[in-house]
């Protein structure tokens, strides 16, 4: 996630990192030929077909709105994917303070936060399509699901303290509770990550509008033109670069430069357990090049 205050003029001219330009130079580059070819053609033979502006600021205005809902939806994707991972975290809090209350035992105090953390980090894992084989996963590694597995390890925590008598039974419910609700947190996050936006929208959108920016010189030529292709290239960088910012809000648990910091979140996780833990708590991840992991 990119992570910086708000840029000067300059800056926000020229900064890459985290912008759509490098996923649409190529197209609207592209674009910007072919209409300087329809206005070179145009100039040497008066051949070209000239169309009604007025259709394509019709055409413009549809298009628009079809952008705009479909980047709204995948706003909302992200944005409620992050308030899933802020009540994991809060979760993550509550277990700790919880475990004090009702638990008596030290160890198993901290049996219970490891196998929470080796949750957290296996959900993360899971969500970004990345190797299990990692450090701390090895008691999850090969299962078939390894945030599942992991959950499952923690309730057995909690059903042998209980079992052995070491937490009783408004303890035993409160915890269960707690795993409940993480329960719930992990599957709103899986069904974000596995139910994408439906690909006829991202069909339609990027059909219409390479549509829409390869008749429009013929809109603008006998106005505009030889700065015809300087009007395509606007339009074509408006509205590709829309449906990019689209396509990749809607991958929020993604390691894109936009992607939720899932690792600062797991680390923030880390530092509030570890107090509960007698450890010293890890530093906080800082931003590289204004980049949040």
């Amino acid at each position: 996630m990119i992570v910086r205050e708000k840029p000067r003029f300059w800056d926000l001219l020229t900064a890459l990192r985290g912008s759509i330009v490098p996923r649409v130079v190529g197209p609207v580059a592209l674009l910007c030929a072919i209409a300087t070819l329809i206005v070179v053609f145009d100039h040497l033979t008066g051949l070209a077909p000239h169309l009604d502006g007025s259709a394509f600021t019709v055409f413009g205005i549809g298009l628009s709105l079809f952008l705009g809902f479909r980047n709204n939806a995948a706003y909302d994707r992200w944005w409620e994917a992050r308030k899933l991972w802020g009540g994991l975290l809060a979760d993550m809090r509550s277990l700790a303070r919880e475990v004090e209350v009702f638990m008596a035992d030290p160890g198993q105090r901290k049996e219970v936060l490891r196998a929470a953390l080796v949750f957290l980090h296996a959900h993360r894992l899971n969500l970004r399509r990345l190797s299990p084989q990692s450090p701390g996963q090895e008691t999850v590694a090969d299962a078939i699901h390894p945030p599942d597995a992991a959950l499952d390890r923690l309730n057995a925590v909690v059903a042998e303290a209980h079992r052995g008598g070491a937490l009783d039974g408004f303890g035993a419910r409160a915890l269960s509770a707690r795993l409940g609700n993480m329960a719930l947190q992990q599957a709103g996050c899986e069904r974000i990550a596995n139910s994408p936006l439906p690909f006829v929208y991202s069909l339609l959108i990027y059909r219409t509008t390479y549509l829409y920016c390869l008749l429009l010189p013929l809109a603008l030529v006998s106005t505009t033109g030889w700065m015809t292709p300087v009007f395509v290239a606007v339009v074509a960088y408006m509205f590709l670069g829309l449906a990019e910012v689209t396509e990749e809000l809607s991958h929020p648990f993604a390691t894109s430069l936009n992607g939720i910091a899932l690792d600062a979140i797991c680390r923030a996780a880390e530092i509030s357990l570890a107090p509960h833990l007698d450890e010293v708590p890890p530093a906080p991840l800082q931003p590289v090049h204004h980049y949040l992991s």
